[in-house]
């Protein structure tokens, strides 16, 4: 497997801030101080209180692991933590037909604000995607707090989130029984099964990504076991009618004294319907609370069709949460399955270079595709015809299909896994059709059997 950390420093992020006065640089990951020094600064930098030993042990961990750079300022009062901060790594992202593609994830992205205004955060997301492109990766993607910044460097959102939010005393199930059960288990006892359950449930859904070592130890409150908020942390698993777990969710209820609680949730995982129902049941259908609050969840929930008053559950801060960047779109393109058969001509802009190109993608009555550039359609030896040309499995490709779009590379990003139609990007004026019909055909191409879906920040 790919090591980020065996990536040199980029030398076009070096020279950038060099002419600012200041260095960028790796982080030395068997420099403990240096590496304490950049958690406090992106803990900082995200307006976070400084870690518990307990915390900061295990976000030294979690940065072992990844590509960690820091840009730093000779001058500055404490010239060793850095006035910037970012990592990337490797990660399978979920892509509809149950399938992974290869992506490089950005987090940590932090600038001082005694240091704005300098190019700093452009130095270093170019530098994250070229180590991208070295690492391999058809495509980049982070969660951000603020929208405005990433799109300029090709990133488009491409997947939504919402807090849902259940009125408990309207909340009256109608959903059918799950076959299994639902059972309290401590933490400790759930985390050797937990990793099994995420990977399923990640594979079913467009839109989730790898979940690195250390996460699911953080959520079920085991970093630091004795702390007041892991104590309070509850876990329930559902286990399917054969006995094998199949889905898991962790939540607490806080209080005043004598008074109904409110059920607090961040991590619901589910590997099967049956599971996915039978969590949500069990969570309703508790005493005592008035409200149950879960974050970022789809917006294409199930849940209001399992209640007899669907206005129980309600959808709170709606924001649109992954956002894609398409490095490779020849390949990112080949590794979804597609909701219809169909040649398609995609002519992508891209300011960085990186995917700027005509792909023709053509689709089999199976849902997968062949993707090509225009050029390679061209020169790679095939015959023409006055259907187009024979592509090497015998389907018909066309140097440039009857359908076609012209768009950039953010709203591929945005319509890649089926959360965002073309035609409304059209309909906003950013996306151009080539011809008749290529909105309609491009609507029906993209289109992802599950909506997707990212339950989790990094």
């Amino acid at each position: 497997m790919f090591d980020p950390r065996s990536l040199p420093a980029d030398q076009s992020a070096i020279d950038a801030l060099r002419g600012q006065g200041l260095e960028y640089r790796p982080v030395d990951h068997g420099d403990e101080a240096a590496l304490e020094a950049w958690v406090q600064a992106e803990t900082r930098g995200f307006h976070h209180g400084r870690p518990e030993q307990a915390e900061l042990r295990r976000s030294l961990q979690v940065a072992r692991q990844r590509n960690v750079r820091g840009v730093y300022d000779p001058t500055a009062h404490d010239a060793a933590v850095p006035v910037a901060t970012v990592d990337g790594w490797p990660s399978g992202l979920s892509v509809p037909g149950g399938r992974s593609v290869d992506a490089w994830a950005v987090s940590g992205v932090t600038v001082s604000p005694t240091h704005r205004r300098r190019g700093i955060a452009r130095a270093l997301l170019e530098a994250q995607l070229r180590y991208a492109r070295e690492a391999g990766a058809a495509l980049a993607m982070l969660t951000l707090t603020e929208a405005t910044i990433y799109g300029r460097y090709g990133f488009g959102p491409a997947t939504s989130a919402a807090t849902l939010v259940v009125d408990r005393r309207r909340a009256r199930w109608i959903g059918p029984d799950s076959p299994g059960r639902v059972q309290f288990v401590e933490p400790a006892d759930l985390i050797a099964k937990a990793p099994a359950i995420a990977r399923r449930a990640v594979a079913r859904t467009p839109g989730e990504i790898d979940r690195w070592p250390g996460f699911l130890e953080r959520h079920l409150g085991l970093v630091d076991p004795s702390s007041a908020s892991s104590r309070a942390i509850r876990v329930a698993r559902y286990d399917d009618a054969s006995g094998q777990p199949q889905g898991f969710v962790a939540y607490s209820i806080p209080r005043e004294p004598n008074l109904p609680g409110v059920i607090e949730c961040d991590l619901l995982v589910a590997a099967s319907d049956d599971a996915e129902r039978a969590l949500w049941r069990f969570l309703v259908e508790q005493d005592f609370v008035t409200e149950v609050r879960v974050r970022l969840r789809s917006v294409d929930e199930p849940l209001p069709w399992l209640l007899e008053d669907p206005r129980a559950a309600s959808m709170h801060d709606v924001v649109d949460h992954l956002w894609l960047r398409v490095l490779d779109p020849a390949v990112a393109l080949s590794a979804r399955e597609y909701g219809a058969s169909g040649t398609l001509t995609l002519e992508v802009t891209d300011a960085l270079g990186h995917a700027a190109g005509a792909f023709v993608l053509d689709v089999a009555g199976d849902g997968r595709a062949e993707v090509r550039r225009v050029d390679e359609a061209r020169g790679a030896g095939e015959v023409p015809d006055a259907a187009g040309t024979a592509s090497r499995s015998g389907r018909r490709s066309r140097a440039h299909a009857a359908h076609g779009l012209r768009l950039d590379v953010r709203e591929l990003g945005s319509v890649y896994l089926g959360g965002v139609r073309p035609s409304v990007l059209a309909r906003a004026g950013r996306i151009g059709e080539l011809s008749p019909g290529s909105l309609a055909l491009a609507d029906r191409l993209f289109a992802a059997p599950r909506t997707p879906h990212l339950s989790i920040w990094f």
